[in-house]
Protein backbone atom coordinates (compact mmCIF):
# COMPACT_ATOMS: atom_id res chain seq x y z
CA UNK A 1 0.00 0.00 0.00
CA UNK A 2 1.04 3.35 -0.77
CA UNK A 3 -0.43 6.91 -0.46
CA UNK A 4 0.53 9.85 -2.39
CA UNK A 5 2.63 12.48 -1.34
CA UNK A 6 0.85 16.06 -0.67
CA UNK A 7 1.54 17.94 -3.17
CA UNK A 8 3.77 15.68 -4.64
CA UNK A 9 1.62 14.44 -7.44
CA UNK A 10 2.77 11.34 -9.42
CA UNK A 11 5.03 10.18 -6.02
CA UNK A 12 3.97 8.07 -3.22
CA UNK A 13 4.62 7.31 0.40
CA UNK A 14 5.59 3.87 1.50
CA UNK A 15 3.12 2.53 3.79
CA UNK A 16 5.93 1.60 6.47
CA UNK A 17 7.09 5.61 6.65
CA UNK A 18 5.36 7.18 9.22
CA UNK A 19 5.53 10.34 10.72
CA UNK A 20 5.32 11.37 14.77
CA UNK A 21 3.09 13.39 16.78
CA UNK A 22 6.05 14.89 18.04
CA UNK A 23 6.70 16.34 14.79
CA UNK A 24 3.21 18.41 15.40
CA UNK A 25 4.36 19.19 19.24
CA UNK A 26 2.84 22.58 18.80
CA UNK A 27 -0.56 20.74 17.93
CA UNK A 28 -3.12 19.21 20.51
CA UNK A 29 -3.41 15.20 19.53
CA UNK A 30 -6.52 15.79 17.10
CA UNK A 31 -4.92 18.49 14.86
CA UNK A 32 -1.65 17.11 14.58
CA UNK A 33 -3.57 13.72 13.44
CA UNK A 34 -5.32 15.52 11.02
CA UNK A 35 -2.26 17.15 9.39
CA UNK A 36 -0.05 13.71 9.67
CA UNK A 37 -3.16 12.07 7.20
CA UNK A 38 -3.79 15.25 5.60
CA UNK A 39 0.18 14.91 4.54
CA UNK A 40 -0.46 11.38 2.69
CA UNK A 41 1.13 8.98 6.23
CA UNK A 42 -0.68 5.62 6.76
CA UNK A 43 0.97 5.37 10.62
CA UNK A 44 2.41 7.83 13.24
CA UNK A 45 3.95 7.01 16.91
CA UNK A 46 1.94 8.49 19.49
CA UNK A 47 4.40 11.51 21.69
CA UNK A 48 4.33 11.04 25.63
CA UNK A 49 7.08 13.36 26.63
CA UNK A 50 5.93 15.96 28.87
CA UNK A 51 7.35 19.38 27.85
CA UNK A 52 8.39 18.06 24.65
CA UNK A 53 5.10 16.48 23.41
CA UNK A 54 1.93 16.71 25.40
CA UNK A 55 -0.56 14.55 23.54
CA UNK A 56 -0.74 12.01 26.13
CA UNK A 57 -1.94 13.30 30.17
CA UNK A 58 1.08 12.95 32.37
CA UNK A 59 -1.47 12.36 34.64
CA UNK A 60 -3.32 9.05 32.59
CA UNK A 61 -6.16 7.74 34.19
CA UNK A 62 -8.71 6.06 33.01
CA UNK A 63 -10.75 8.33 31.07
CA UNK A 64 -7.60 9.80 29.81
CA UNK A 65 -6.79 6.44 28.60
CA UNK A 66 -10.16 6.30 27.04
CA UNK A 67 -9.84 9.63 25.32
CA UNK A 68 -6.61 9.54 23.91
CA UNK A 69 -8.20 6.18 22.51
CA UNK A 70 -10.93 7.59 21.27
CA UNK A 71 -9.03 10.35 19.40
CA UNK A 72 -6.42 8.22 17.63
CA UNK A 73 -9.52 5.63 16.50
CA UNK A 74 -11.21 8.49 15.05
CA UNK A 75 -8.52 8.18 12.37
CA UNK A 76 -7.11 6.20 10.07
CA UNK A 77 -3.91 5.98 11.23
CA UNK A 78 -2.01 2.98 12.43
CA UNK A 79 0.39 3.58 15.65
CA UNK A 80 3.41 1.95 16.06
CA UNK A 81 4.60 3.11 19.31
CA UNK A 82 3.76 4.98 22.49
CA UNK A 83 6.88 7.25 22.67
CA UNK A 84 6.88 7.79 26.72
CA UNK A 85 9.15 9.44 29.38
CA UNK A 86 8.12 8.36 33.26
CA UNK A 87 11.33 9.74 34.70
CA UNK A 88 14.82 9.29 35.18
CA UNK A 89 15.14 4.97 35.75
CA UNK A 90 18.83 5.84 37.38
CA UNK A 91 17.90 8.41 39.51
CA UNK A 92 18.43 6.52 43.45
CA UNK A 93 15.53 9.01 44.89
CA UNK A 94 12.81 8.63 42.23
CA UNK A 95 9.77 7.43 43.24
CA UNK A 96 9.90 3.55 41.94
CA UNK A 97 5.99 2.77 42.87
CA UNK A 98 4.77 5.97 40.94
CA UNK A 99 7.19 5.09 38.02
CA UNK A 100 5.75 1.42 37.50
CA UNK A 101 2.43 2.77 37.60
CA UNK A 102 3.05 5.46 35.29
CA UNK A 103 4.48 2.90 32.97
CA UNK A 104 1.36 0.56 33.22
CA UNK A 105 -0.85 3.12 32.76
CA UNK A 106 1.26 3.81 29.16
CA UNK A 107 1.60 0.48 28.56
CA UNK A 108 -2.34 0.13 29.00
CA UNK A 109 -2.87 2.93 26.23
CA UNK A 110 -0.15 1.07 23.78
CA UNK A 111 -2.23 -1.86 24.11
CA UNK A 112 -5.50 -0.03 23.38
CA UNK A 113 -4.90 1.58 20.71
CA UNK A 114 -3.21 -0.99 19.00
CA UNK A 115 0.19 0.13 18.97
CA UNK A 116 3.34 -2.38 18.63
CA UNK A 117 5.56 -0.99 21.40
CA UNK A 118 5.68 1.25 24.49
CA UNK A 119 9.01 2.92 23.93
CA UNK A 120 11.13 4.32 26.96
CA UNK A 121 14.49 6.62 27.40
CA UNK A 122 17.95 5.17 28.20
CA UNK A 123 18.19 7.30 32.07
CA UNK A 124 18.15 11.10 32.82
CA UNK A 125 18.78 13.72 30.61
CA UNK A 126 22.37 14.09 31.98
CA UNK A 127 25.34 12.41 30.59
CA UNK A 128 26.88 12.71 34.04
CA UNK A 129 25.80 9.75 36.36
CA UNK A 130 23.93 10.27 39.30
CA UNK A 131 25.70 7.81 41.68
CA UNK A 132 28.45 6.15 38.91
CA UNK A 133 28.30 4.63 35.68
CA UNK A 134 27.59 0.58 36.31
CA UNK A 135 25.00 1.45 39.11
CA UNK A 136 22.99 3.95 36.73
CA UNK A 137 23.21 1.20 33.85
CA UNK A 138 22.31 -1.51 36.00
CA UNK A 139 19.25 0.86 37.49
CA UNK A 140 18.29 1.66 33.84
CA UNK A 141 18.09 -2.11 33.01
CA UNK A 142 16.37 -3.22 35.68
CA UNK A 143 13.29 -0.64 35.13
CA UNK A 144 13.18 -1.52 31.83
CA UNK A 145 13.43 -5.11 32.26
CA UNK A 146 10.44 -4.73 34.70
CA UNK A 147 8.47 -2.33 31.87
CA UNK A 148 9.21 -5.35 29.30
CA UNK A 149 7.45 -8.04 31.73
CA UNK A 150 4.29 -5.78 32.17
CA UNK A 151 4.39 -4.98 28.39
CA UNK A 152 4.14 -8.87 27.10
CA UNK A 153 1.72 -9.32 30.32
CA UNK A 154 -0.56 -7.06 27.63
CA UNK A 155 0.17 -8.21 24.38
CA UNK A 156 2.82 -5.43 23.21
CA UNK A 157 6.80 -5.37 23.19
CA UNK A 158 8.71 -2.42 25.03
CA UNK A 159 11.41 -1.23 23.21
CA UNK A 160 14.32 1.95 24.46
CA UNK A 161 15.63 4.52 22.77
CA UNK A 162 19.03 3.48 24.08
CA UNK A 163 21.40 5.52 22.10
CA UNK A 164 19.93 9.45 22.86
CA UNK A 165 22.57 12.12 22.37
CA UNK A 166 21.44 14.38 25.47
CA UNK A 167 20.77 11.31 27.82
CA UNK A 168 22.86 9.11 29.85
CA UNK A 169 23.60 6.44 26.99
CA UNK A 170 24.29 9.17 24.49
CA UNK A 171 26.80 7.48 22.62
CA UNK A 172 27.62 3.83 21.25
CA UNK A 173 29.60 2.89 23.95
CA UNK A 174 27.02 3.08 26.59
CA UNK A 175 24.14 2.15 24.71
CA UNK A 176 25.76 -1.04 24.06
CA UNK A 177 26.86 -1.08 27.63
CA UNK A 178 22.95 -1.02 28.35
CA UNK A 179 22.02 -3.72 25.60
CA UNK A 180 24.37 -5.93 27.31
CA UNK A 181 22.44 -5.85 30.42
CA UNK A 182 19.23 -6.37 28.50
CA UNK A 183 20.34 -9.41 26.82
CA UNK A 184 18.01 -11.87 26.97
CA UNK A 185 14.96 -9.61 28.10
CA UNK A 186 13.20 -9.00 24.76
CA UNK A 187 13.21 -5.35 25.42
CA UNK A 188 14.96 -4.25 21.89
CA UNK A 189 16.69 -0.74 20.78
CA UNK A 190 15.23 1.89 18.73
CA UNK A 191 17.75 3.48 16.06
CA UNK A 192 17.69 7.13 16.12
CA UNK A 193 20.11 8.10 13.31
CA UNK A 194 20.55 11.39 14.23
CA UNK A 195 21.82 10.58 17.40
CA UNK A 196 24.57 8.01 16.49
CA UNK A 197 25.81 10.87 14.15
CA UNK A 198 25.48 13.74 16.57
CA UNK A 199 27.63 11.50 19.28
CA UNK A 200 30.06 10.91 16.86
CA UNK A 201 29.57 6.93 16.24
CA UNK A 202 29.52 5.46 12.83
CA UNK A 203 25.80 4.96 11.94
CA UNK A 204 26.50 1.81 9.33
CA UNK A 205 28.89 0.17 11.85
CA UNK A 206 25.98 0.41 14.42
CA UNK A 207 23.43 -0.39 12.17
CA UNK A 208 25.65 -3.87 11.78
CA UNK A 209 26.40 -4.37 15.41
CA UNK A 210 22.71 -4.11 16.49
CA UNK A 211 21.66 -6.09 13.34
CA UNK A 212 17.68 -7.71 14.16
CA UNK A 213 17.87 -6.43 17.07
CA UNK A 214 16.39 -2.61 15.85
CA UNK A 215 13.01 -2.48 16.12
CA UNK A 216 12.30 0.89 14.85
CA UNK A 217 13.96 3.48 13.02
CA UNK A 218 13.30 7.64 13.73
CA UNK A 219 14.73 9.73 10.90
CA UNK A 220 15.92 13.46 11.13
CA UNK A 221 19.26 14.82 9.98
CA UNK A 222 22.77 16.04 12.51
CA UNK A 223 25.64 16.50 12.23
CA UNK A 224 28.25 16.09 15.40
CA UNK A 225 27.48 17.92 18.19
CA UNK A 226 23.75 17.99 17.54
CA UNK A 227 20.85 16.19 16.63
CA UNK A 228 17.89 18.15 15.55
CA UNK A 229 18.49 19.25 11.81
CA UNK A 230 15.97 19.24 8.54
CA UNK A 231 16.40 16.22 6.52
CA UNK A 232 19.06 17.32 3.80
CA UNK A 233 20.42 20.01 6.21
CA UNK A 234 23.23 17.47 7.81
CA UNK A 235 25.92 14.93 7.51
CA UNK A 236 23.66 11.56 7.91
CA UNK A 237 24.21 9.43 4.83
CA UNK A 238 20.59 8.06 4.38
CA UNK A 239 21.46 5.92 1.31
CA UNK A 240 23.87 3.99 3.16
CA UNK A 241 21.84 4.24 6.64
CA UNK A 242 19.35 2.42 4.48
CA UNK A 243 21.48 0.04 2.64
CA UNK A 244 22.71 -1.52 6.03
CA UNK A 245 19.50 -2.13 7.35
CA UNK A 246 18.38 -3.97 4.01
CA UNK A 247 21.83 -5.80 4.51
CA UNK A 248 20.95 -6.95 8.27
CA UNK A 249 17.04 -7.85 6.73
CA UNK A 250 15.37 -4.98 8.46
CA UNK A 251 11.95 -4.95 8.52
CA UNK A 252 10.56 -2.49 10.66
CA UNK A 253 9.04 1.19 10.27
CA UNK A 254 10.64 4.52 9.86
CA UNK A 255 9.15 7.85 11.77
CA UNK A 256 10.21 11.14 10.73
CA UNK A 257 10.53 12.59 14.18
CA UNK A 258 11.18 16.19 13.35
CA UNK A 259 9.85 18.21 16.35
CA UNK A 260 10.44 21.96 15.86
CA UNK A 261 11.98 22.98 19.37
CA UNK A 262 13.72 20.13 21.13
CA UNK A 263 14.28 19.98 25.02
CA UNK A 264 12.83 23.91 25.17
CA UNK A 265 10.99 25.42 27.66
CA UNK A 266 7.98 26.31 24.86
CA UNK A 267 9.30 23.18 22.89
CA UNK A 268 4.94 22.72 22.81
CA UNK A 269 3.89 26.77 22.57
CA UNK A 270 1.87 28.12 19.74
CA UNK A 271 3.26 28.78 16.80
CA UNK A 272 2.50 31.56 14.35
CA UNK A 273 0.31 31.06 11.10
CA UNK A 274 3.23 31.50 8.89
CA UNK A 275 5.79 29.28 11.71
CA UNK A 276 3.00 26.74 11.23
CA UNK A 277 2.79 26.93 7.68
CA UNK A 278 6.47 26.37 7.42
CA UNK A 279 6.51 23.45 9.92
CA UNK A 280 3.75 21.34 7.12
CA UNK A 281 6.48 22.21 4.56
CA UNK A 282 8.86 21.35 6.34
CA UNK A 283 7.81 17.95 6.93
CA UNK A 284 6.19 17.32 3.32
CA UNK A 285 9.50 18.52 2.51
CA UNK A 286 11.15 15.79 4.95
CA UNK A 287 8.83 12.64 3.15
CA UNK A 288 9.59 13.76 0.05
CA UNK A 289 13.39 13.31 0.56
CA UNK A 290 12.93 9.68 2.30
CA UNK A 291 9.98 8.20 0.01
CA UNK A 292 12.80 7.20 -2.57
CA UNK A 293 14.83 5.98 -0.37
CA UNK A 294 12.15 3.56 1.84
CA UNK A 295 10.33 2.49 -1.58
CA UNK A 296 13.91 1.36 -3.05
CA UNK A 297 13.90 -0.34 0.35
CA UNK A 298 11.08 -2.39 -0.09
CA UNK A 299 12.13 -2.81 -4.45
CA UNK A 300 15.78 -3.77 -3.24
CA UNK A 301 17.58 -1.87 -5.85
CA UNK A 302 20.67 -0.13 -5.39
CA UNK A 303 20.74 2.46 -2.66
CA UNK A 304 23.76 3.98 -3.40
CA UNK A 305 21.84 5.41 -7.49
CA UNK A 306 22.95 9.49 -6.99
CA UNK A 307 19.52 9.81 -8.02
CA UNK A 308 18.27 8.90 -4.58
CA UNK A 309 20.86 11.13 -2.90
CA UNK A 310 19.26 13.13 0.00
CA UNK A 311 21.23 16.00 -0.14
CA UNK A 312 20.32 16.49 -3.80
CA UNK A 313 17.22 16.07 -3.19
CA UNK A 314 14.47 18.97 -4.38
Amino acid sequence: MTDVVAGLPGSALPSRLGCSTISFQHLTLEQALVEIERLGFAETDLGALPGVCDHVPYELDDAAIEQVAATIAAHDLRVRSVNGDVGAFNDPDADTDAQAAHVERLVRLTAAIGADALVLPCGALDHEPIVDLDADLDRVAAALVRAGRLATDHGVELWVESLHFLRLCFDRERADALHARLAGSGVRPILDVAHVVAAGDDLVDTIRAWGDGIAHVHLRDAVAGEFSRAIGDGEVDFSAALEALAGIGYTGGFALELPSRAYADDATGALSDEARTARVDAIRDAAARMAPLVAALDADPDLSDPSLNIQGAS
